[in-house]
């Protein structure tokens, strides 16, 4: 049997609103275009937009019952169709919702979406949280990566990347890393806060150790103190920092 106070914690939703203009697109074309989005945290690291079902542009085909939320309640799920184009199940209301913020919004599936902007910047991923720092800060101190026993890079130059909720990334100059111990990678990844990472392989003796380092490129602003410098998971090999072995951290990388 549930108890009030465990009623009051399965329907306590975080929901903020955000100012941010939020537009989605679907097969280049418009499907909702808001000033007055809302921040749902459905996961504890990020959240997910929901937009005013008034500032939706392309029609919503009702398809049946969707999931059922504890906090939430009972959803409905929709068909997005706009000139011609769809996708099924990629729109989700809860019109019953105990929590009454969310009966006239709507969450468009992220994935399902071909182009996601916040203003004029095309947002990558998922919504990034008010809540996540991104700090970039040059250092003297003396880091030094090694896979496999071989030194791979050394530098005292890094730039130190503190981003909110994850490990120090060490990122150093391509001069100060043994570039004929890379190979590329095919590996394209995108992080709304950092930008689109290339991937390099790592080649230690005979064994080849995939996907080990990145870099940005073309970096988003917060994050151009790291733009061309490179960074290895500091979970998949050995970093000294002032000559002390760090451990390695614990994550879903």
């Amino acid at each position: 049997m549930s108890t009030p106070q465990d009623t009051t914690r399965r329907t306590r939703v975080r929901i903020e609103p955000s100012a941010r203009r939020v537009r989605t697109y679907l097969g280049g074309h418009l499907v909702a275009d808001t000033v007055r989005p809302s921040l749902v945290w459905e996961s504890p690291y990020y959240p997910t937009y929901y937009v005013p079902v008034d500032d939706v542009r392309a029609e919503l085909v009702k398809e049946g019952a969707g999931r059922r939320s504890p906090s939430k309640g009972d959803s409905t799920l929709y068909t997005v169709r706009v000139n011609g184009v769809e996708a099924s199940g990629a729109a989700l209301r809860y019109e019953e919702s105990p929590v009454e913020e969310l009966r006239g919004l709507v969450r468009l599936e992220w994935d399902a979406m071909d182009a996601w902007f916040e203003e004029d910047e095309e947002v990558f991923v998922h919504p990034r949280s008010p809540y996540t720092r991104v700090d970039v800060l040059p250092s003297s101190r003396h880091v030094r990566v090694e896979v496999d026993g071989v030194v791979v890079a050394e530098s005292n130059a890094p730039r130190l990347l503190f981003e909110t909720g994850l490990p120090t990334r060490y990122y150093l100059p391509k001069a100060h890393v043994r570039l004929d111990l890379l190979e590329p990678s095919e590996t394209v990844t995108h992080c709304p806060y950092k930008g689109t990472a290339r991937y390099w392989s790592v080649r230690a003796g005979d064994r080849l150790h995939e996907d080990l380092v990145w870099s940005y490129p073309t970096p988003l602003p917060e994050s151009r103190g790291v733009d061309g410098l490179v960074a290895f998971y500091d979970e998949k090999v050995d970093v000294y920092v002032d000559g002390v072995l760090q451990e390695r951290p614990k994550t879903s990388f």
